[in-house]
């Protein structure tokens, strides 16, 4: 059979409260504000360490806790949006920093929101076509380094963090990781982006410039963007629409589905999407409050909190979907 083994993963130790914030932006926001509108209380902010090092320790946890020998590892798939370098792969320092077999298949993929359940599919794929038969996918991200400190659009919701998933085969039965669909449209790549930096914009002395915007906001071209309302909009006219297609694909109705988990960006959209699709709350997933949106990481984090509160047990069908920065979504089902 196809599936996943085991989950783990590690949060930075600094966190960053709503209580932290409201003192910060002293009389223009309390905390009580911020976690009403986002679902979020505090957030994990990695300081000095790095994309890779968030990486090592969720997987070291996940051999730690699962058993599972380093040395049967064929394949490292690691996305991130924040990597150690443009060049060498984060995937490749990692390897080196578990010890992983030389022999060993590594590359980084970039994706956001969508990049756990892309990671499934090419874990998937990889397997199906006989070149692998232990995947560790890693999805971790560093998106406060990119934020800037008076920007209250994005500081309340991002948080750091590093996700690991064993992806295994044993020969026999079913595949338990099951249907997939995609949905890419780069029409929105301007509404959650991080401008300057790489190629089509280094960074300058004028990409450094301070703005300020119309809600007070304070960044730079070098910092993260997010248009709150359009990436609201996007999520609502697309995610109920993949939602019924991917049940379509697989054959299902919702009544099929044990748990929904979604890529947890923020409480309210989530609780919008969950009405307009009428999903019922009991079978709903919710778990940002300590960690707030940590990107490709949510999906498979919220899915071991579940395990671990026994909201997923043996047997369980889930919908696993991302959705957000490219614009780019995926949606799959996974058995458990």
């Amino acid at each position: 059979k196809m599936q996943i083994a085991h989950i783990s993963y590690f949060l930075p130790e600094k966190t960053l409260t709503n209580d932290d914030l409201a003192i910060e932006y002293e009389s223009s926001w309390n905390s009580k504000k911020i976690y009403k509108k986002t679902g979020i209380k505090s957030r994990h902010i990695a300081t000095t360490e790095t994309t890779s090092q968030l990486a090592a320790r969720a997987a070291e946890k996940l051999f730690s806790e699962s058993g599972f020998p380093k040395d049967k590892i064929d394949f490292l798939l690691l996305c991130t949006q924040s990597p150690d370098y443009f060049l060498p792969t984060t995937a490749c320092i990692v390897q080196d920093i578990l010890g992983l077999p030389t022999s060993c298949g590594a590359f980084d993929f970039n994706l956001g929101c969508s990049g756990f359940v892309y990671g499934l599919a090419i874990a998937k794929g990889l397997i199906a076509g006989g070149m692998a038969k232990n995947v560790l996918l890693l999805t971790v991200e560093t998106y406060t380094k990119y934020i800037h400190p008076k920007d209250k659009s994005v500081r309340t919701i991002f948080g750091d963090g590093a996700a690991a998933t064993l992806v295994t085969h044993e020969e026999g039965d079913p595949c338990k990781i099951g249907e997939f669909v995609f949905g890419t449209d780069g029409k929105g790549a301007k509404n959650l982006i991080v401008p300057a930096g790489a190629m089509a914009m280094p960074k300058s002395e004028e990409t450094a410039e301070e703005r300020v915007d119309e809600q007070g906001n304070v960044r730079s071209l070098n910092n993260l963007y997010m248009n709150g309302p359009e990436i609201f909009n996007f999520t609502l006219d697309i995610v109920p629409d993949t939602v019924k297609s991917l049940l379509a694909k697989a054959k299902l109705s919702m009544d099929d589905i044990d748990l929904f988990v979604f890529h947890q960006a923020n409480k309210f959209m989530l609780d919008s999407l969950r009405d307009k699709i009428g999903i019922p709350e009991e079978k709903f997933y919710l778990d940002m409050e300590d960690k707030g949106n940590t990107v490709s990481a949510t999906i498979p984090i919220a899915m071991k909190d579940a395990l671990d509160e026994g909201r997923i047990r043996r047997g369980d069908r889930l919908m696993l979907l991302g959705f957000g920065v490219g614009y780019s979504w995926a949606g799959c089902i996974v058995e458990w």
